[in-house]
């Protein structure tokens, strides 16, 4: 039922009688008129005594209800001193109520001896708590008078309210439950408008739930530019790509990570091509860790940083294919100081021991080269470059990015490894399993969006129903 001010609808009535008497005393109203307009407010009167009497609640306060049976005043704010988990946002955005109940299960006897208790004072409380669920409907109509201007003859309409332009609308609350199902839980259109229909009772096309869809990405256009910025000014941001379905064609998720901040950009192409037409990486000017893949490594006016967790499964893949030393030497190497690193508290290596770590690293590549088979030389006429075992490529890899690759143990602000970036891609992996692929690229660079911003409001530990919920109410801005 929708929430009614119950002290200006009377307020109206009696303005509406006191005006009738006016024009009555003034003569202008005849006395046939007169009965009929007394009789109609007399019956306003009492429906509107009725309703008032059913709309409101009765409690220990107005009743002779006792407290255990009142419901909990779903109009208060929480306990603050309650324990829970993610953070706190201001501002009244999700229509969840809490309805709380406490009954107090008394003992009358013992149940050894049977002894009456009834005057044992109790000692302490075990409580057992169930919690459910009640789905609620809520549907509110405004109407808006029209008269007409006994003066002028122009005809006067009441306003509506600013999020009421047509004649049907939904609500944020049924927007953001149904976003939620599409976006995050990946739930098929379909399915979503069954799950809707079983809940309120009528159904929704899936071109409206893709409009629900577009309104939110349309209005986290300003977050993303704001998303970019924060990342521009970040020490180290994680970057990496995957191939996602659209129209029947092979497009790329490219993510952008930083502290709380996760940002997914779609684009046609993989390299660089992507890389300038987002224009991140060209701007930023700190380290970017990556898998070592060609395009982020022609970019040199920006740090980079090497994924160990690739450099590692690649060094047991040499360990079980060849059992070369050198390589059990490297992994051994660069698990024994990711521990120490991750012990310490300013996370990185003292001056001295960087030294004596970068001379071990050398120590093992000299030996790991002379484990190697050499590369016989190139015969003259052919040209392109030698094929080389992927045990030469990857203590290659070694030697050429040693400063990549021992990054994390000398900046504190950059990680061992990539798994962050990998971990914000993943569900789009699943979605893509799930779905197939998307069948127009406006609807993928909305998942691209949205999933974006609801990955970081829950890096934030924010609920993804109220953060969609901020989002269409334009109070984004809050959360930060």
């Amino acid at each position: 039922m929708a929430t009614i001010d119950k002290t200006s609808i009377r307020e109206e009535v009696d303005r509406l009688k006191q005006e009738f008497e006016q024009l009555c005393s003034a003569g202008k109203v005849s006395s046939e008129i007169q009965a009929i307009m007394r009789s109609m407010l007399l019956i306003v009167e009492l429906i509107l005594a009725v309703f008032l009497e059913k709309a409101t609640r009765k409690n220990s306060k107005n009743s002779s209800l006792p407290p255990s049976q009142t419901p909990k005043d779903e109009t208060a704010k929480s306990n603050p001193k309650s324990k829970g988990k993610g953070k706190k946002v201001g501002g009244e955005i999700s229509n969840t109520r809490i309805k709380e109940t406490v009954t107090i299960s008394k003992v009358e006897t013992c149940d050894v001896c049977g002894t009456p208790l009834d005057q044992t004072s109790c000692q302490g409380l075990e409580r057992r708590t169930k919690i459910d669920i009640v789905f609620e409907k809520i549907v509110e109509h405004i109407d808006a008078e029209i008269k007409e201007c006994p003066n002028c003859h122009a005809t006067a309409k009441g306003g509506f309210p600013e999020d009421m332009p047509g004649n049907l609308q939904y609500g944020n609350g049924l927007k953001a439950f149904a976003i939620h199902l599409v976006i995050s839980q990946m739930v098929a259109l379909n399915r979503v408008q069954k799950q809707i229909s079983a809940m309120i009772g009528a159904v929704i096309s899936e071109a409206t739930l893709l409009k629900f869809v577009w309104r939110l990405y349309q209005s986290l256009e300003e977050w993303e530019a704001n998303s970019i910025e924060s990342i521009l000014q970040a020490p180290s941001i994680h970057v990496d790509e995957t191939s996602f379905r659209v129209e029947g064609k092979n497009y790329w998720i490219h993510v952008y990570s930083s502290g709380g901040t996760t940002l997914k950009l779609l684009h046609r192409k993989r390299g660089k091509d992507a890389i300038v037409d987002m224009n991140i990486i060209p701007r930023y000017g700190g380290v970017i860790i990556h898998d070592c893949w060609a395009s982020y490594l022609s970019y040199d006016h920006c740090g980079h940083g090497l994924c160990g967790s690739h450099l590692l499964r690649e060094l047991v893949f040499i360990i079980d294919a060849h059992q070369y030393r050198w390589a059990g030497n490297m992994k051994k190497l660069l698990l024994e100081t990711c521990r120490i690193v991750a012990k310490r508290e300013e996370k990185c290596l003292t001056k001295k021991e960087y030294a004596n770590l970068q001379k071990r690293y050398r120590n093992i590549l000299t030996r790991g080269d002379k484990e190697l088979p050499e590369i016989p030389p190139k015969p003259k006429g052919k040209r392109g470059k030698m094929a080389k075992s992927d045990a030469h490529n990857l203590w290659e890899r070694f030697k050429k990015y040693e400063t990549a690759i021992l990054l994390f143990a000398k900046k504190s602000y950059v990680p061992f490894t990539n798994n962050r970036a990998e971990r914000d891609l993943r569900m789009a992996k699943v979605k893509q399993k799930i779905s197939g692929c998307f069948r127009r690229q406006k609807y993928a660079q909305a998942y691209c969006r949205i999933s974006s911003y609801l990955q970081t409001m829950a890096n934030q530990g924010v609920n993804p129903l109220v953060a969609i919920q901020m989002a269409l109410a334009n109070k984004v801005s809050e959360a930060n």
